[in-house]
């Protein structure tokens, strides 16, 4: 996919961080830009925004674990413009960090109920409808570098952006022949305020076994706010649509560190390879650079508990842990 003007693109969480992003720079290159969020008051602030660009833009207010909703979405979109999007961009995610081994159910159901439902869910929305519009397309999803690998304190998350990774694949494979392209772009730290995630996350699923408080999100606000910008990203993403890539790596460097990523996971698979990686561990560790800066990071993530269990929960020897 290559020219996008006169098109319809369809983009969760379109109304702030990557999505909205995403929602200038397509919309800047004449597409008619659909932002579904979950936020109305992001979603009231993000169409000024569009707007103050002279980006043709509407507004649809969707919770994406709701499949009954992205059928209403789906049909408002064919009611406005008559079609169906030719580029469908899935975006919307949260997130929260704690030891593995404390996770509830409920940190897992919601953060892939978002992270990985989410996507499922617009994908079996629009893909048919794509299909049978016959206009051909793209679709895009947004993982995360950490699907790339598992972490401490990552569980949920690392696994719906790995899943979500595999997921694009599968469709690339599957609809090439409709000249449907797909792509998944996985960056790492994004400027965004996905640090406001738990003011979405449902009654019902409140039960976390993670330390979870004003100053961890506090933490996690200024660690965003070093983050690509997300127009930044949108570029890396429409060049990657442009050249029909499956994957992107938004940074120069991507593939080199991808590939030792990979190294590592086959190193996995053998005796000799677990030794190289406790090796790797053990050099890394001594060579960590004792400078004030890096203590000053140090203090600054202990003080803020981030990456911790919650109070209360007695199985976890804090001694051996990191966050």
């Amino acid at each position: 996919m290559k020219d996008f003007t006169g098109k319809v693109a369809f983009i969760t969480g379109g109304a702030s961080g990557a999505g909205l992003g995403q929602a200038e720079l397509f919309g800047l290159e004449g597409m008619k830009v659909v932002i579904a969020d979950v936020r109305q008051d992001h979603l009231d602030s993000a169409m000024e925004y569009l707007k103050s660009k002279n980006i043709e833009a509407h507004a649809i207010r969707l919770d994406v674990t709701d499949r009954a909703g992205f059928a209403a979405a789906a049909d408002e979109v064919e009611k406005v413009y008559g079609t169906p999007p030719q580029l469908l961009i899935l975006t919307a995610g949260v997130n929260t960090f704690g030891p593995a081994e404390c996770s509830t159910y409920e940190d897992f159901d919601w953060v892939m109920g978002v992270n990985l439902g989410g996507v499922i869910n617009g994908l079996v929305t629009f893909v048919p409808r794509m299909v049978k519009a016959g206009k051909g397309g793209h679709i895009a999803a947004t993982a995360s570098w950490g699907g790339f690998s598992g972490g401490p304190t990552t569980a949920p998350y690392s696994a719906a952006k790995a899943a979500v990774i595999n997921l694009i694949e599968s469709y690339y494979l599957a609809l090439k022949p409709y000249g449907i392209g797909a792509t998944v772009i996985c960056p790492e730290n994004i400027k965004s305020n996905i640090f406001e995630a738990l003011k979405t996350r449902p009654e019902n699923m409140q039960n976390t076994g993670y330390n979870m408080t004003e100053d961890t999100i506090s933490f996690l606000r200024e660690f965003h706010s070093h983050g690509m910008e997300p127009i930044e990203l949108a570029r890396w993403l429409k060049e990657g649509i442009e050249n029909e890539q499956v994957i992107v790596t938004p940074y120069t460097d991507g593939p080199q560190r991808l590939r030792e990523i990979y190294d590592k996971m086959i190193d996995y698979t053998s005796p000799e390879g677990m030794k190289r990686i406790e090796e790797r561990q053990k050099k890394m560790a001594e060579n960590e650079p004792d400078d004030g800066r890096s203590v000053k990071a140090s203090k600054e993530l202990e003080a803020s508990g981030f990456g911790k269990a919650k109070a209360g929960i007695d199985w976890v020897d804090a001694s051996k842990k990191k966050a």
